[in-house]
């Protein structure tokens, strides 16, 4: 399925992303009193970060992903989990029935939709009283590496910005009129990965990569010279996990 946001190049890279705190995930499925056995649409599921979370709490999964290299990765692995089924479609268009779903959720991928239309799309599926979820990992900005890497950026991108993904979702959720009140979960995670893998990882980052095709094996390459002055084998990323999420009235 064609979108304006090609995630193939991004697709193996991705695999290296951090996981989803899970204080905020465990929060974030208490809130929305879900049981195992309950229905969830997973929207833009990419490598099924957080649908192995839903998977593992014991929801059936009905995985939505546009871009096939992203999709194959996903089933792939999901595979031990039968509960888990993959789609192709996209947020403001999922292809699912009407009224299903006890919880749908987009994990790092509310900010390429256009938001309205999948809140209203995200209506449509819902069941009554069902729940929305967007969630993003932000990585510490102040944190002394990721300080050097935003240098890095801000270096040869001088204009560049994050878009919507930081943004505070609440006032785009409550323009929609569908939902109730907005509730807000954060929660820490650490990920630890090899040095070469952390570099690679940023060739996954589709906010940069949109916004400097032209220079984006340049920065990459001097965040790996960033990386490389640290002389150590493993890096540890601090991350936030920021959840919105709100009940269809």
């Amino acid at each position: 399925m064609k979108t304006d946001w090609d995630y193939t190049n991004l697709a193996e890279a991705y695999l290296r992303r951090p996981e989803y705190a899970p204080t905020a995930i465990a929060e974030m499925l208490a809130t929305a009193g879900v049981k195992p056995g309950d229905a969830a649409c997973d929207v833009g599921a990419g490598a099924a970060h957080l649908t192995l979370e839903l998977a593992k709490f014991g929801l059936n999964v009905w995985a939505v992903e546009p871009n096939d290299a992203m999709r194959a990765n996903g089933i792939q692995r999901t595979e031990p989990y039968p509960d888990v089924q993959w789609f192709e479609g996209v947020g403001e268009d999922t292809g699912m029935e009407g009224g299903k779903f006890d919880l749908v959720t987009f994990g790092s991928s509310f900010n390429v939709c256009d938001r309205q239309k999948a809140l209203v799309e995200t209506s449509r599926i819902l069941k009554p009283k069902g729940w929305f979820a967007c969630m993003w990992n932000h990585r510490d900005l102040e944190d002394p590496l990721q300080q050097k890497i935003e240098n890095v950026i801000q270096r040869n991108i001088p204009d560049y910005t994050y878009g919507t993904r930081r943004e505070d979702q609440t006032e785009v959720i409550e323009h929609s009129g569908l939902f109730e009140t907005v509730q807000f979960i954060s929660g820490r995670v650490e990920h630890h990965l090899d040095a070469e893998g952390f570099v690679e990882g940023w060739k996954s980052h589709g906010t940069v990569y949109r916004q400097s095709p032209e220079v984006f094996e340049k920065i990459i390459s001097e965040i790996r010279q960033t990386v490389e002055e640290l002389h150590q084998k493993t890096i540890m990323v601090p991350y936030t996990t920021r959840i919105w999420m709100a009940r269809k009235r």
